[in-house]
């Protein structure tokens, strides 16, 4: 038996024990060599904990080159493996399956599979028995933080880690049509050994959103409950036990398949019940992973046609939701299967505790809450246009296929600037950011000096989502909110008001209307008329000397056709 098919450390261990980030690679190292014909193990940049980020590409054609791959129009099924190291039921299922398919000669004909065998390589190299405390095993597990203690499923738009980036280039690199991200989850008790988080359907471009709701959840529940691991959805909890019934969750782009489906990738979360003996999650991840290869490799040239239906569609698209609210009005009604929530002392406290009665397994038809309606939508223009200065923007578009133009040189447009009204921040720092949210805009039209060398990113791509929900500020994963423009939240000149006093006194002159105008506020404002330098600011904030880019959002908006001289 050569090495590829020994044993691995989680089947060696008597399946009690994951395997460490340097034991995974070595076992894909081998597995790589000995069927270098169908398997390629590739690196793609850094991470924060210095080493690269692997890429195990499985082919039966033998072909590992992207363009000739989609020349061949196979479809690209992507597994990521240990975003929460933790979690790592995918990392331990998808080295038996990388096995088992290269060993019996199963690879499907018409799907490429590549996985991400540790996606968290700093946080996996943080092993204790217990950061997870709600967790049954295994032995010993990475943590939920990299490197820099960033919870990396939060930062898929921001990028503050190296892996973040590292993972967009193999995302857009490969584009995949299928994507999952295995995990394991928190919560209450119940039946089940595997729930699953899909892309949340009503945000899913409608041809996506058609397919998955009509063709592939069904088959993922009915091929995993005769496989003996009946799936639910996410047990989303609207009170403190499932009996009230779940919602559906909706994750936006900081979460990696909130990011998939920016680029109309299909997205599955899967999340094994932390409870479960570990030997029983890792089983079910990995039948779980065998039926998406099933059914990528069944529907090929459906996935594939709708996945170009769907880039075409968004890439001529005009109207874009921004954020999204649930509609509790409506429900749906599914059989769940639970175990009676109970109360008693606890032995901590005194107190009354919740606990789950194992011994009293229910099935009863419960509420579920997951349709979600428009709560923000704008027009796209034409194009945004970026000043130079704020090349962090244009390297994350650039990184996510986006094409971006330049302006030869110095030019005078009319575009629509946002300037920000109003918004909230968080009290508390969230991923290392203090987060903006509820933001309001003004858009005001206003002629403005770009130059030679500025970005110009037009809105007619199949990449518009990102490009949209990343540069409109009002969305709830927006540049914008992740703190990417705070600068322009603060005020760089002012006035001193003892010589700013005559200056206001000859503007109130030569400007009847800005008189009339202070005059009809103090009518408004009481306290406006007792305090002089409330008047001296509002006179000054009415004037030329006051700075136009305070607030100013600054990515314009050109909403009008013209022939820009760009490169």
């Amino acid at each position: 038996m050569t090495a590829f098919a020994q044993l691995t450390p989680y089947e060696a261990s008597q399946k009690k024990a994951t395997a460490t980030y340097s034991e995974a690679i070595a076992y894909y190292q081998k597995l790589a060599t000995t069927f270098d014909k169908q398997a390629k193990l590739m690196t793609y940049g850094q991470t924060d904990f210095g080493k690269p980020l692997h890429l195990l590409v499985l082919n039966r054609d033998g072909i590992f080159d992207v363009a000739k791959i989609k020349q061949a129009d196979k479809r690209v099924l992507l597994i990521n493996n240990g975003i929460h190291p933790g979690e790592p039921e995918g990392i331990d299922a998808c080295m038996m399956l990388a096995r088992d398919l290269l060993k019996q000669g199963q690879l499907p004909k018409d799907v490429v599979i590549c996985i991400i065998p540790v996606y968290n390589i700093d946080g996996s190299f943080n092993r204790t028995s217990t950061s997870r405390a709600n967790q049954n095993g295994p032995l010993a597990y990475g943590f939920r933080g990299n490197g820099k203690n960033y919870d990396l499923n939060r930062d898929f738009i921001k990028t503050d880690s190296k892996n973040s980036a590292a993972f967009q280039q193999i995302f857009n690199a490969w584009q995949p049509e299928i994507f999952v991200d295995t995990h394991t989850s928190n919560g209450a008790d119940y039946q089940y050994t595997m729930t699953l988080i899909p892309t949340q359907k009503d945000k899913l471009n409608p041809t996506l959103s058609n397919y998955l709701t009509q063709t592939m959840l069904p088959y993922l529940y009915q091929e995993m409950k005769e496989k003996g691991f009946e799936l639910i959805p996410y047990v989303n909890s609207v009170k403190e036990t499932p009996d009230n019934g779940i919602s559906g969750f909706m994750e936006s782009p900081r979460y990696s398949t909130g990011y998939a489906a920016l680029h109309n990738t299909i997205g599955f979360m899967p999340e094994t019940h932390m409870l479960k003996p570990y030997d029983q999650r890792v089983e079910s991840t990995y039948k779980l992973l065998e039926t998406y290869i099933a059914l990528v490799e069944r529907d090929a040239k459906t996935i594939g046609e709708n996945k170009k239906k769907a880039d075409a569609e968004t890439a001529s698209k005009t109207t874009f939701t921004l954020d999204w609210k649930l509609n509790r009005d409506q429900f749906d009604e599914i059989e769940f299967k639970g175990y009676a929530a109970k109360y008693k002392p606890s032995e901590v406290s005194g107190l009354e505790r919740l606990y789950y009665d194992r011994n009293e397994p229910y099935t009863k038809t419960i509420k579920q809450w997951n349709n979600f309606e428009p709560a923000l939508t704008i027009e796209k223009p034409i194009a945004y246009v970026i000043p130079k200065a704020w090349s962090q923007v244009v390297q994350l578009l650039k990184l996510n296929n986006v094409k971006v133009s330049q302006f030869k040189k110095d030019v005078k447009l009319a575009l629509e600037m946002y300037y920000i009204i109003d918004f909230k921040t968080a009290q508390k720092p969230f991923e290392g950011h203090y987060l903006h949210s509820a933001v309001k805009v003004e858009p005001k039209q206003q002629n403005i000096q770009c130059y030679a060398g500025d970005y110009v990113v037009y809105v007619n791509q199949k990449t518009n989502r990102y490009i949209v929900e990343t540069l409109e500020p009002q969305a709830p994963d927006s540049f914008f909110n992740w703190n990417f423009f705070d600068s322009i939240l603060g005020q760089k000149e002012h006035f001193s008001s003892y010589i700013f006093e005559d200056t206001a006194a000859q503007l109130l002159k030569d400007n009847p209307s800005l008189k009339q105008k202070l005059e009809a506020e103090k009518a408004k404002n009481s306290e406006l008329s007792k305090s002089a330098y409330a008047q001296l600011e509002f006179i000054y904030k009415n004037s030329d000397y006051f700075e136009p880019t305070f607030m100013r959002y600054p990515i314009g908006r050109l909403v009008k056709e013209i022939e820009l001289d760009i490169k």
